[in-house]
């Protein structure tokens, strides 16, 4: 993308209605919509759901077009990205979507405790020389776990195996969480707890799957404190 169009992108994101930035600045309090999102966007006390590096926001608007009954927010940090999805959202109607620019290790600064019911982690960067880096590590999980709900679901979607299995593996079952799906095979197996997961699909998901490439599938549960479920 050109320069001067993400230029324009950018300048237009600061017009959208759907759509809330916080500065990429650790210092910077929190945004005044931590806590409030049901209350002051929403206007409703919906179940609210997260989409983690959400990119163009095809899942969240996916996702909010096939269950109105819930709210969802698509987080990512490249605003030309968001930009698409903020145009989706309103140009489709749906009152249910809203965006957060806001890179992921700041996640608290934009939603309070107990405030999200569910986390979405959709084809992540598997960041294969940096274990610590994934949006499934336990680092990453702890700061879910202090804005979840007890007992909130986390949802990973991606092509990659090792980023699978290093979740499942590494991560879910040593801490004991309990795996409500998995499959590493998400089209071809099937079990009880695939349907919504197969119900969306990114763009990128079409190409890959086009190119004979298997998506994998976890969904599990934290509790309210980031622990191991007793």
């Amino acid at each position: 993308m050109g320069k001067k169009k993400k230029l324009l992108r950018f300048a237009e994101n600061e017009t959208f209605p759907n759509l809330f930035q916080w500065p990429s600045v650790p210092e910077t309090p929190d945004m005044a919509m931590k806590g409030q999102w049901g209350a002051s966007y929403f206007k409703n006390a919906a179940p609210l759901v997260l989409e983690l590096g959400c990119g163009k926001g095809d899942y969240t608007v996916g996702l909010a077009q096939l269950d109105p009954t819930r709210n969802y927010v698509g987080v990512d940090i490249k605003g030309a990205r968001l930009w698409r999805g903020c145009r989706n959202a309103l140009e489709r109607g749906l009152p249910n979507v809203a965006f957060a620019r806001i890179q992921v290790e700041f996640i608290e600064k934009m939603f309070a405790p107990d405030e999200v019911s569910e986390i979405w982690v959709t084809f992540p960067d598997p960041q294969p020389n940096k274990a610590r880096k994934r949006l499934t590590s336990p680092m990453f999980l702890a700061r879910y776990a202090r804005i979840l709900r007890a007992g909130g679901l986390v949802h990973l979607k991606t092509d990659d195996y090792d980023l699978y299995d290093y979740t499942l593996n590494e991560v879910v079952r040593p801490a004991g969480y309990e795996i409500v799906a998995s499959t590493a095979d998400l089209y071809r197996e099937e079990a009880p707890g695939f349907e919504l997961a197969r119900a969306v699909q990114t763009y990128y998901e079409g190409i890959w799957l086009a190119a004979g490439k298997t998506i994998k599938y976890i969904a599990f549960r934290l509790n309210g404190e980031g622990k191991p479920n007793s």
